[in-house]
């Protein structure tokens, strides 16, 4: 993966990113509130070693640095501790002592500094008062020779005083580190994520998938009323452009062999297929045509419900000879027939399968100008196999971000066993957020506010 698709990833799951930074600056502001402050005094120690000659200074200099950790020890030892803990107004136990004290050498210099924290600041300054003088003392006498003067020497060469601000708390800090977090978790979420999520989410993966043309990328429509259907949209929506490109793509392709028939199929069901059957369907009756819509879902019917027109009599009641064709056809609106499913029959592959559907599909071509079959799913049942075989070309709906690419070859596999010819794939239901849903639709539909120019040629050039 390169940059772009790094940042294709971060835009794509965005909500990742931000749901990530929001948890981690949550957790850092609690942690900010509810930790009791914590305040620190600092004393800084220079030890040196008298010496009777020039020569002995750097001798003398490396013996103190070598035993900077020795006396650092020494802080939190009992010679130490104790004598601090009786101290009035301490009112702590040596171990608690002991873990109130840090100490850190400068690096090749003779310098400690002695850190005190608590959580009174008060406290903090009286112990490390204290700590100035009786850890100046003890050092001195632990290396004072029998009957000599100490070969160590303890100055303070700064405090005992106060840090301005407390240490814990560093609500800054906790905001900074939260940020870094959270997005390194987001975006480790988003790429797990986009690496585990197979689902079909561009017409270049699904050209890939299926090795044949994406007509169209169908955008999702929020404007459609569900009460008329969820295949009624507006004639100037993106939705109906985009299958009025998918309408124009399969008449070029019937200008140059014989495509009367069409069957619509899908690989699992839910993935839009029965509204893209009927919007195409009006869409081909605009031009003039005669078009009849087949609901093969004998299993499912429900074309006579999306129509607003009785489902009783249908495709299974001409199969088992109980209707004929002008029966069960029923017009709707100006050049659409609708022949719906009919009561489910109990062996509905075999009643498409029966030598009555090539007779019905043989008749119904010399009838109508385009005939849609609505198919079902062709991973779950074997129907829209048998349906797509006698068509002269098929048409495969893949629902975006929810059909998997094992899905897809799996469907595409099935049509090439029966021999169907399939025309290409309709990307359904992109979400409108995708910059590739609609590229330049609302921008090039939206009306124009008049300009004001400066010069009528900038005018004219622009209209042209």
């Amino acid at each position: 993966m390169g940059l772009r698709d790094y940042l294709r990833v971060a835009k794509r799951h965005w909500w990742l990113l931000v749901g990530s930074v929001v948890v981690a600056l949550g957790v850092a502001l609690v942690v900010n509130v509810r930790t009791t402050p914590v305040y620190a005094a600092r004393v800084t120690f220079f030890f040196t070693a008298p010496m009777a000659e020039a020569a002995e200074l750097y001798p003398a200099s490396m013996f103190s640095s070598g035993r900077l950790a020795t006396y650092a020890e020494l802080l939190t030892s009992e010679e130490i501790e104790l004598p601090l803990s009786t101290v009035e107004g301490v009112s702590l136990t040596p171990e608690e002592i002991g873990d109130q004290i840090t100490a850190e050498t400068v690096a090749d210099t003779v310098l400690m500094e002695v850190t005190v924290q608590d959580t009174s600041p008060d406290r903090a300054m009286l112990l490390s008062r204290k700590l100035s003088v009786l850890f100046k003392t003890t050092v001195e006498n632990l290396e004072t020779q029998p009957g000599g003067d100490p070969v160590i020497r303890v100055e303070v060469v700064d405090g005992p005083r106060m840090m301005p601000d407390p240490v814990a708390p560093r609500p800054i800090d906790n905001y900074a580190l939260a940020l870094m977090a959270g997005l390194i978790v987001g975006a480790g979420a988003a790429v797990v994520r986009e690496v585990s999520d197979n689902t079909v989410r561009s017409a270049d993966s699904l050209r890939e998938l299926a090795a044949t043309p994406v007509l169209a990328r169908v955008p999702q429509d929020d404007g459609a009323p569900a009460v008329s259907g969820p295949f009624v949209s507006p004639g100037t929506s993106a939705r109906t452009e985009a299958l009025r490109q998918v309408r124009t793509l399969l008449q070029s392709a019937a200008a140059g062999s014989s495509l009367k028939t069409l069957a619509v199929t899908s690989a699992v069901p839910r993935e839009g297929r029965s509204a893209i059957v009927c919007s195409l369907a009006l869409l081909f009756a605009e031009t003039g045509q005669r078009v009849l819509v087949v609901d093969a879902e004998l299993r499912r019917p429900r074309l006579g419900r999306f129509l607003g027109l009785d489902g009783q009599t249908g495709l299974s009641s001409v199969l088992n000879g109980t209707a004929d064709l002008d029966q069960a056809v029923q017009p709707w609106g100006v050049g659409l027939w609708l022949l719906a499913g009919g009561p489910p029959p109990h062996n509905p592959s075999e009643l498409l399968s029966s030598p009555r559907m090539t007779d019905l599909v043989d008749e119904v071509r010399r009838r109508f100008d385009v005939v849609i079959f609505d198919c079902p799913p062709l991973l779950p049942v074997t129907d829209g196999e048998v349906v797509a075989a006698r068509a002269d070309g098929t048409l495969l709906v893949v629902r975006s971000r929810r059909t998997t690419g094992t899905q897809v070859t799996a469907a595409v596999r099935a049509l090439h066993a029966v021999n169907a010819s399939l025309l290409g794939c309709v990307l359904n239901m992109v979400p409108r957020r995708d910059p590739d849903a609609t590229p330049g639709f609302d921008e090039y539909t939206s009306p124009r506010p008049a300009e004001k120019r400066w010069w009528g040629r900038m005018s004219m050039e622009a209209a042209a």
